[in-house]
């Protein structure tokens, strides 16, 4: 049960990804975070109306902490790859 919100939050980011890609060439950093609750507040509703998730509040911290995470993980790599050059 815990791999299936990933793999939601996962799939839905990649979905929401390739559609900001052909809508907006680049989108500001400063919008990712509202993005990343945007993907937040859709894996939730899928996860719980899957009955992945039973709690809807717990349902939400987890989509939320893992598109935060991933949001976090992805600077971080842009950081290092930036000081590396």
């Amino acid at each position: 049960m815990d791999v299936s919100y990933v793999l939601i939050v996962a799939i839905v980011t990649y979905i929401l990804g390739v559609f900001t890609k052909l809508k907006w060439d680049k989108v500001p950093n400063k919008y990712i975070p509202i993005q990343n609750l945007i993907i937040a507040i859709i894996s939730t509703l899928i996860c719980f109306f899957t009955k992945i998730e039973a709690n809807f509040l717990q349902s939400f911290i987890l989509c939320l902490m893992a598109t935060m995470g991933a949001g976090g993980i992805a600077d971080l790599m842009n950081i290092l790859k930036k000081g590396s050059e």
